[in-house]
């Protein structure tokens, strides 16, 4: 059993154990040589146990959206192994891959662009079904309107196309046909941040409600603090294709450890007037760019930007520039990969 930010062996659904996805530079037009990889994800270890939502974020392009794919099989890993309901899916291909796929769905971020314009909202919910030999004809229409009806929409929008509704509605559309196979776990990629704030929480209460309704396990993509603080068990903070913290929600609201962790927290504002203007005493400004995944930095991934180099350096002895952290257990279920701990 492995001890990277991995729950018990009897309550796990999901272990990723050194999950990598790099994809290849090339130079040249008739000959293409290979002279580099983009190291999307790099080396991930954490697991996801049955019933509850893990929390992964991060800022854009730091690889949150490639590592659901990457555990679903929608891009076949560079290395490492996913493990879901203890079956290996990195081996499996065709046939068995696709029935294993029934219990793994993804709910897509930009519903205009994942529901396709010439298919009726019956179609596109029912193909699942059709897919998986699971219902057709009659039997297909009727459960295609359970799911409207599950989501929130009327059954009898069954003959409409995509371009009839609204963007919350869309994503309602998007969540029924992840539903209809039955699957026990499900990648929320982002959901809810191309939708209007005011519909934002009502898709995030209908999750909340089907993940009690159906015990669904789910990965909660976001780079929204204070909706991953509302909807997730435990957090997994990501940067550069790392995953740098990992512990409860509580925990990391009111003990985060890693400097990249404390920068994002410190730039969430807070409703209170008065705790704001502690609050800013404390800010953390973050200064330079995120390196580039083609190239980046050879020790710690953060030490570009960590404001806390120096202080490394001084107590600890180590050059963060050329020593990369282990990912460790620092508390009971606190994970962090910085060397001041």
């Amino acid at each position: 059993m492995t001890t990277n930010g991995n729950g018990s062996q009897s309550e796990t659904l999901l272990r990723i154990e050194n999950l990598k996805m790099y994809f290849p530079i090339t130079q040249g037009i008739i000959f293409q040589r290979h002279v580099g990889d983009i190291k999307a994800v790099d080396g991930l270890n954490f697991s996801i146990r049955r019933g509850e939502t893990l929390g992964l974020v991060g800022e854009s392009g730091c690889g949150k959206s490639t590592t659901g794919r990457a555990i679903l099989q929608l891009y076949r890993p560079t290395a490492g192994t996913v493990e879901f309901d203890g079956q290996e899916l990195t081996t499996l291909k065709g046939e068995p891959l696709r029935k294993m796929r029934r219990n793994m769905q993804m709910i897509f971020q930009d519903p205009y662009a994942s529901l396709n314009p010439r298919m009726t909202v019956g179609s596109i919910i029912g193909e699942p079904l059709e897919v998986h030999n699971i219902a057709s004809g009659k039997e297909r229409r009727e459960r295609v309107k359970e799911l409207l009806n599950i989501v929130g929409l009327n059954p009898y929008f069954i003959n409409r196309y995509p371009h009839e509704f609204s963007g919350g509605q869309r994503q309602r559309i998007g969540v029924a046909r992840a539903l209809a196979v039955q699957p026990d776990f499900i990648v929320c990629d982002e959901p809810i941040s191309a939708l209007d704030v005011s519909i934002q929480a009502q898709v995030i209460n209908l999750l909340e409600e089907l993940q009690e309704q159906f015990g669904l396990t789910y990965l909660f993509i976001a780079h929204d603090l204070a909706v991953v603080r509302h909807i997730s068990d435990r957090i997994a903070v990501m940067y550069l294709g790392k995953i740098v913290e990992l512990t409860d929600r509580a925990t990391l609201y009111r003990e985060p450890m890693h400097p990249y962790t404390q920068a994002l927290l410190s730039a969430v504002p807070i409703p209170d007037p008065v705790a704001e203007e502690e609050r800013e005493k404390k800010r953390v400004i973050l200064e330079g760019d995120v390196p580039s995944p083609a190239n980046p930095p050879k020790g710690c991934n953060f030490c570009t930007r960590c404001p806390l180099k120096g202080r490394v350096m001084q107590e600890k002895g180590i050059n963060c520039d050329e020593v990369e952290p282990e990912f460790r257990e620092v508390h009971s279920g606190h994970w962090v990969a910085c060397h001041l701990y």
